[in-house]
């Protein structure tokens, strides 16, 4: 079929041509060199003096010769400002010059896609460090991760950036992995619902969010980075898929990244069944999907699935990878060759150019009034470097106030005895290795932690308010002494005594224990920082019993990137109040809830162990999973998946179920009253958890299929209506399809998976229902304040 078009302005670049015809034409007037060139990234850094970025080295890469490869013009840059410290705007004017530089080497004037880490902010220098994902889980409100996001994509799209590689939806299976912090909690529902409002926000912005890991990669075995995962295909169907199906259906994401792990032998890099057969046959997904870094490459390397580079590119392209990220290894020469040789058909490279090429001309990349300048400069004068340096604020006050309200709702009291609010304490002992360090309010994807690391003398370029300065704001008529005690993975004891010593002389121990972000073992929390077993780090555990030992009242805080075991602490403790990383107004938030400033809103998105051997361990269990007296083991948790306290109390009552009974494709509905009982403000969450008592395959004892936040202050109460579908009891059967079955069912009501409030039992009636993705994915809730009494 011919296309009428301008004969001046080609087809590709005609925008008034929908994407997917000016893809196809130009496809058909590229050389299969300039079509290859569209499927891979350079890594490179940003000059912060303005000029054009320079490759950046890794022991995984050869080096990149920029002048050679860029005629053929060039797909990806790889983290042009997450690569070493830059100032934002002179980034900006580094990336636009490079960007220039690409168009006009390349006979077709095609432009690269940047791609950032954005996993708890634009990780760049000077930029936000928000909470990371698994406080968004505890925050239990998806809404306000949605405007984190929108924040967070407009600043990357403020300086030319296009796509972010964020947000995680591995479900965590075992806490000893490293990367649990990056992981927005333990449950699929929880997990998808917040991962999917993160990328309806960033999408919003004009951002390419990319879905990772898929899939499977937190369940590796050990919880051992990049280890093997044994999974069966209903543990894979059932728990880690639906995040990731909510996700394509519902946030319009436009990107997926494949995992490293390979389950049962089938690398998800070279898995067709999974690229293509689901994500895409079926779930209709029509996005790029990228490598994980250097994920094709270890398809010959570390999984031994391919002889050479060639066929490592060739199995990929097979499978339904897209895009080699974060640099040219296999998908250049050895592609190249293995096309030309006939092992690889150029039709496979054409399908995924298709892809590639629909989305840059959905980003404006094709158009012929492209312009690299980005909306950061635009108007700036471009000729004097210097005198833009500090004119692009990627700290704003704006974005402080967001990150301020995840990190108030995402601590999560476990504890207290009643000592918490603090009344005014005379003298307050700070001890603990995350006492007094900036830093230990960030995760390892933070830019200051992932990066700046490396470059100590270079400032850190956003205020870290450290718990100690904290504190003294927010306690300004207390005396605050302090001391470390140890470091947070020392085994050095040596400062215990004068720790215990401040701790007798002081009216309460605020304790500051914890995690150290970092990247392949330089941190006790990160990615590659997996550990044997949840004991605490270091010495902290000894530090916390010679506190307690003290007889003064210690209220444990941890700034921390995984649960962990508290030993005696969750029995002895005055208090124990959880964060996860929670960015740079996170110690202001913690100092709040201690003061009783704020109201403990927070829900744990992960259980916290009783004890620290029990792993692999989560609530989504069967009944071989809970306690038994056929094993010497324990793994009931100390506080359990949604759990949460507050400063007030609420109670639960007047439970009527509205529509007992339905049919396998009908739905039910309860309603019910939460009431305020106490003497100030709070925030309840309910959950709502489904129980199965007879099913035809093995179930968790509950699953979580719903929950909503019910703010009241003293006194007030509100009616909750909730309409749940049959849909939600769905699971995969003994077939390998997704079935809804009659019978009878719990719908629990609860406060956290260890507090059931009330209980509605119902009935599911007639014939056994097969659902697909096209299924329902949410109960429906409504919250009416209620009068009277």
């Amino acid at each position: 079929m011919s296309v009428e078009t301008d004969s001046a302005t080609p087809v590709w670049s005609d925008p008034s041509l929908d994407a997917e015809t000016r893809a196809d034409a130009l496809i058909a007037a590229m050389t299969l060199p300039e079509k290859i060139a569209q499927l891979y990234g350079v890594w490179v850094g940003a000059s912060d003096e303005g000029g054009e970025v320079a490759p950046h080295q890794h022991d995984m890469e050869e080096p990149v010769d920029l002048d050679a490869l860029l005629p053929h013009g060039l797909g990806q840059l790889t983290r042009p400002f997450g690569t070493a410290p830059v100032d934002p705007a002179l980034g900006a004017l580094s990336l636009l010059r490079t960007q220039r530089r690409i168009a006009e080497a390349n006979r077709f004037r095609i432009p690269a896609v940047a791609h950032e880490e954005c996993l708890a902010g634009f990780a760049t220098w000077g930029a936000t460090a928000y909470p990371v994902p698994l406080s968004w889980g505890a925050t239990f409100n998806p809404a306000l991760v949605r405007r984190m996001a929108e924040a967070i994509g407009r600043d990357m799209r403020s300086v030319g950036v296009h796509q972010g590689l964020a947000p995680v939806l591995d479900v965590v299976r075992d806490a000893r992995w490293g990367r649990v912090e990056e992981t927005i909690g333990e449950d699929p529902y929880l997990v998808g619902t917040v991962a999917t409002a993160y990328i309806q926000g960033l999408e919003s912005a004009g951002i390419v969010a990319t879905l990772k890991h898929f899939v499977g990669y937190s369940a590796s075995r050990a919880g051992r980075n990049l280890a093997p995962v044994d999974m069966g295909t209903r543990e894979r169907a059932d728990v880690m898929l639906p995040p990731f199906e909510m996700a394509v259906r519902e946030s319009g994401v436009r990107s997926v990244m494949a995992s490293y792990t390979d389950t049962d032998g089938v690398p998800s890099h070279a898995d067709e069944q999974l690229l293509t057969g689901l994500l895409r046959d079926t779930w209709g997904f029509t996005g790029t999907v990228v490598a994980d870094y250097f994920g094709i490459a270890f398809l010959k390397a570390l999984h031994g699935v391919a002889g050479t580079w060639g066929e490592a590119a060739g199995a990929a392209l097979a499978a339904g990878v897209d895009v080699e990220l974060p640099n040219v290894k296999t998908f250049g020469r050895p592609l190249l060759d293995a096309v030309t040789e006939g092992q690889v058909p150029e039709a496979l490279v054409d399908r995924a150019l298709r892809r590639v090429l629909i989305q840059k001309a959905e980003l404006g990349l094709l158009d012929p009034d492209w312009n690299p300048v980005p909306d950061a400069l635009a108007g700036a004068d471009l000729t004097d470097p210097e005198a833009l340096r500090g004119s692009v604020q990627l700290d704003t006050a704006a974005n402080r106030a967001i990150a301020r309200e995840i990190a108030e709702q995402a601590v999560v009291l476990l504890r207290n005895d009643g000592t918490l609010p603090l009344a005014r304490p005379a003298r307050i002992a700070l001890i603990g290795p995350n006492a007094d360090l900036p830093m230990s309010v960030l995760g390892c994807y933070s830019f200051p932690a992932h990066v700046g690391v490396h470059h100590p003398e270079t400032p850190v370029g956003i205020e870290l308010p450290t718990l100690r300065e904290a504190l003294l704001a927010e306690f300004p008529g207390s005396e605050i002494v302090t001391a470390p005690g140890a470091g947070v993975d020392s085994t050095d004891t040596s400062g215990f005594a004068v720790a215990a010593e401040l701790a007798r002389g002081a009216d309460v121990v605020v304790l500051a224990l914890g995690d150290r972000a970092g990247l392949f073992g330089r941190g006790t929390s990160g990615e590659g920082c997996d550990v044997e077993s949840l004991v605490l780090p270091g010495v902290q555990q000894q530090l916390l019993d010679t506190l307690l030992d003290t007889g003064t009242p210690v209220v444990v805080t941890l700034l921390a990137g995984r649960p962990y075991a508290l030993g005696r602490a969750v029995e002895e403790s005055a208090a124990i109040v959880q964060s996860f990383f929670p960015g740079e107004e996170g110690t202001a938030a913690i100092a709040g809830v201690l003061s009783g400033r704020i109201a403990p809103a927070g829900r744990l998105p992960v259980s916290i162990p009783g004890r620290p051997g029990v792993q692999p361990s989560t609530y989504l269990a069967a009944p071989l999973g809970q306690i038994s007296d056929v094993s010497s083991t324990d793994p009931t948790p100390a506080f359990g998946f949604g759990h949460g306290l507050t400063y007030t109390t609420f109670e639960w009552s007047d439970l009527l179920v509205e529509d007992g009974e339905a049919a396998t494709d009908g739905e039910v509905a309860l309603a019910f009253t939460v009431r305020n009982t106490g003497d100030r403000e709070g925030t309840e969450v309910v959950q709502l958890y489904l129980h199965d008592p007879v099913a035809s395959v093995v179930q968790p004892v509950q699953r979580l299929i719903g929950y909503v936040r019910v703010p009241l202050a003293a006194g007030e109460a509100s009616r909750v209506r909730v309409t749940v579908p049959a849909d939600l009891a769905s699971f995969t059967g003994r077939g390998g399809r997704r079935i809804v079955e009659p019978g009878e069912l719990e719908l629990r009501l609860s406060a956290s998976c260890t507090e059931p409030r009330l209980t509605a039992t119902v009935t599911l009636t007639g014939p056994v229902r097969q659902v697909d993705h096209t299924r329902r994915l949410h109960a429906t809730f409504a919250v009416a304040p209620q009068t009277g009494d």
